[in-house]
């Protein structure tokens, strides 16, 4: 068996690889750019575990997050929005490039299960964890357990619509689902930036310096 184990992380912006030993110490930890291409993930990704691989144990185990959810039927990705990884057989495709199984689940359902195990929701019945990033995630864990729902996207929070909406607020902002006005086109990193920065910025960095440099103004 392996005394270790690797977790990617998968985001709109990059991709993070964690190895943890025998202890769940973390030995390791590597960031990159994700590169918004569906081959390039691939490709990526095998050089991070090939690299985790030589420094740590050669059958260290692989686990991945995605910004999205893998259809238990299909087996193709769907609600992900880093939109090029929707309608990708990803998690086949991953172990084919790799040549050993790796286990892929929906990252807010990873965060939430791992809290609920050990973390801050640690004896908890029932967990909800959110995720704020370049999109919203949402993970429920029932009785240590994920709880996906019928089509395998429960929990997805950023995808209801936002609540007491005013008139002069229409037309709401359309979202990658095919709807208008999710809560994620309010709340997620690139919204708040386009809604603080102006059309086409999606970076959120600064933003918090502003708020308080024109608090201390206002004041």
């Amino acid at each position: 068996m392996s005394d270790y184990r690797l977790g990617i992380d998968i985001g709109g912006t990059k991709i993070e690889i964690v190895a943890l030993d025998a202890e769940g110490q973390v030995v390791l930890r590597h960031r990159v750019s994700n590169p918004g291409t569906y081959q390039g993930l691939l490709s990526d990704v095998k050089k991070l575990v090939d690299d985790a691989h030589t420094r740590t144990n050669p059958y260290a185990t692989v686990g991945v997050g995605i910004p999205g959810a893998v259809d238990a039927h299909t087996r193709l990705v769907k609600n992900a929005n880093a939109t090029w990884l929707n309608g990708q057989p990803f998690a086949d495709d991953l172990q084919d490039i790799l040549g050993f199984p790796v286990r892929v689940e929906n990252d807010a359902n990873c965060f939430a299960l791992s809290e609920a195990t050990d973390g801050a929701a640690a004896g908890r019945h029932v967990v909800f964890g959110v995720i704020l990033g370049s999109g919203m995630g949402g993970g429920i864990i029932v009785d240590g357990k994920p709880l996906k729902g019928l089509h395998d996207i429960a929990g997805e929070w950023g995808h209801t619509p936002l609540p007491w909406v005013r008139e002069d607020e229409f037309p709401m902002p359309k979202c990658f689902c095919g709807n208008s006005g999710c809560l994620e086109r309010f709340l997620c990193g690139p919204a708040l930036a386009e809604s603080w920065k102006g059309a086409g910025n999606r970076s959120v960095q600064g933003i918090d310096a502003e708020i308080s440099q024109k608090g201390c103004t206002s004041g």
